[in-house]
């Protein structure tokens, strides 16, 4: 058994101010360090800036986000949106050991949306020793100040963003919101997306009320079930340009586009450029 230290330490402790166009332009790290937890260690606020990354090492410890409480155990990641009410802090009889990073950067409170950190702020199934390998090379980039490292540190951050996007995933497939449940609705409009589905016939192929199945589809993916067909339309008009040499009029038609105008300001909405000028970077591609 190991012991435990009457009170809370820091052997890392870090401290950075990014420079305006690293902090418009990358993830960057405001503060960071290598926590040591007592039975003392406990954090509440009503909000504060950025978002914070806590790696649990080992130990015990809890988050509570929008009132609801969520254990923490070795191995685990929290992921906490400090714009929030949140509280966290370690577990009397067995503190926790983290290593934690509060980061700011471009649409981060985007990205906790879409991993639905409010609701479920607690990550499992991941390589804790890459995530930790990650944060001591972030930590020591943070400290050597050289000038490649925002764009390193940027880097770093992406790629342990990556392990907990990754896990996430994971959760949701053993978790009643997996795309499994999902599969006839995704497979009728993948089979027929030139179609016009309701969302409502979606949700009764998978014996769901609507709500529910949009919920569980947006949990999935990310989007809604027509923005997921909008987009699916778009990938396979990206094949017929590419690949054939019908009209674009009749593209739109043939992806379910009654308004050949209206696809052509889908498609350049969703991809940046007009129809006629993909087609055109396309064979150029290939000459």
């Amino acid at each position: 058994m190991r012991s435990h230290p009457a009170r809370t330490s820091l052997p890392i402790s870090l401290f950075a101010t990014p420079n305006p166009l690293h902090a418009e332009l990358f993830y960057t790290v405001v503060r960071a360090g290598h926590l040591v937890g007592g039975p003392d260690h406990y954090i509440q606020r009503d909000h504060y800036p950025g978002h914070e990354i806590i790696l649990c090492l080992r130990g015990r410890g809890f988050t509570s986000v929008n009132g609801r409480r969520h254990p923490v155990r070795a191995r685990q990641l929290v992921w906490t949106n400090c714009h929030r009410p949140h509280e966290h802090g370690a577990s009397a009889d067995d503190p926790w050991e983290l290593l934690w990073m509060r980061i700011e950067g471009p649409r981060l409170d985007r990205l906790a949306e879409v991993l639905g950190v409010a609701e479920a702020p607690v990550f499992v199934g991941f390589d804790s020793t890459l995530a930790a390998s990650l944060y001591r090379e972030i930590f020591a980039l943070v400290q050597e100040q050289k000038r490649e490292a925002p764009a390193l540190i940027h880097a770093a951050l992406a790629r342990l963003i990556a392990i907990i996007y990754t896990a996430r995933q994971g959760q949701s497939a053993a978790e009643p919101q997996s795309p499994a449940v999902l599969q006839r609705a995704i497979e009728q409009m993948k089979l027929f997306f030139f179609k016009k589905h309701r969302v409502a016939e979606l949700a009764a192929l998978c014996g769901m009320s609507e709500s529910h199945f949009t919920r569980l589809f947006r949990a999935a993916f990310g989007t809604t079930p027509i923005d997921w067909l909008r987009r699916e339309r778009i990938s396979q008009a990206k094949r017929r340009l590419a690949e054939t040499s019908d009209a674009i009029k009749e593209i739109a038609a043939q992806v379910g586009y009654a308004d050949h105008y209206f696809f052509s300001k889908d498609f350049k909405h969703l991809t940046g450029i007009p129809p006629s000028e993909y087609r055109r970077r396309e064979a150029a591609r290939t000459r």
